[in-house]
């Protein structure tokens, strides 16, 4: 009977212990397990942090690449557009030196006792002014530059709109035709007399068949008449708007007043020069020249 409550007594402490041990073992097992899950999340943390910062990088870097990709492709924008307005300014400029080779140099000289024009000089174009707007009396076929026209015309249009009397009596005049004429009025009037209203040959504006000499039906070939005519005061508020100046003003140091006498100088010249209140014969031929390449626009 003792043998056996001691045996019994015994196997309880036995299991008891084994117990403690495997409670033990168990708590340090698990323990273990959490340390080690732990670690792991730890780790994954890490894991997932330079992932992130990895991408973050990335990102970045193809930000930059991006970047720097837009930014060169606008660089070489800028050069093409740099080359473009380039090519295109070196085009208007050959297209500039084009247009002026091709326009008659000698249409904005000053010719009157200044400038000489050989017996052989003709305009390259001439067009017969419509007999419609011609003083019938002194006889038809006058001729006129052909770029000169268009120009005239509008101006000969507008007058008769604004009830305007406006008529051409002479345009363009030959080397020979000019020198008959000066001839012709010498004989009338004395060289003297002459000389301060007809140019010698070879300096006369008509041979270049940009001026003209108007009047109208009460005027007829009177020129002096000329300048108590509404038309001419008409010419002097508007003809610059349609690129003629007259040549021979009052007080002029040529040849004495002559209200008919209009030449084209182009619209833009006729309007500095009447802005301005210039005097054409007064300008440096350089700054005339300069408005040459712009003569017919």
């Amino acid at each position: 009977m003792k043998y056996n409550k001691f045996h019994l007594r015994f196997d309880v402490r036995y299991a008891l212990l084994i117990a403690i041990i495997i409670a033990f073992a168990l708590s340090i097992f698990v323990a273990y397990r959490y340390w080690l899950l732990r670690m792991e999340l730890m780790t994954s943390e890490a894991n997932s942090s330079q992932a992130i910062a990895q991408l973050e990088k990335e990102l970045t870097e193809v930000k930059l690449d991006r970047l720097n990709l837009t930014e060169l492709s606008q660089y070489q924008q800028s050069v093409i557009d740099s080359f473009q307005g380039q090519i295109s300014g070196i085009g208007n400029t050959v297209g500039r030196l084009e247009k002026l080779s091709q326009t008659d140099k000698e249409l904005l000289k000053k010719y009157s006792k200044v400038y000489f024009l050989n017996e052989n000089y003709a305009p390259t174009n001439l067009t017969q002014i419509d007999e419609s707007y011609v003083f019938k009396q002194n006889g038809g076929n006058l001729l006129i530059h052909s770029n000169v026209w268009p120009f005239l015309k509008k101006l000969l249009d507008d007058a008769r709109t604004n009830n305007i009397d406006l008529l051409v009596v002479s345009a363009f005049r030959s080397f020979d035709t000019q020198a008959a004429l000066k001839s012709e009025y010498k004989m009338i009037y004395g060289a003297g007399t002459a000389n301060q209203f007809s140019a010698d040959q070879g300096y006369s504006e008509h041979q270049l068949g940009t001026s003209v000499d108007f009047t109208t039906q009460n005027a007829g070939a009177v020129f002096s008449h000329f300048s108590t005519e509404p038309a001419y005061e008409w010419l002097k508020e508007n003809a610059y708007n349609y690129g003629f100046i007259l040549s021979y003003p009052e007080d002029n140091d040529y040849y004495k007043f002559e209200p008919w006498h209009w030449r084209f100088v182009g619209v833009e010249l006729a309007k500095m020069l009447h802005r301005e209140n210039i005097y054409f014969y007064n300008l440096n031929q350089r700054e005339i020249d300069s408005y040459l390449i712009k003569l017919f626009d």
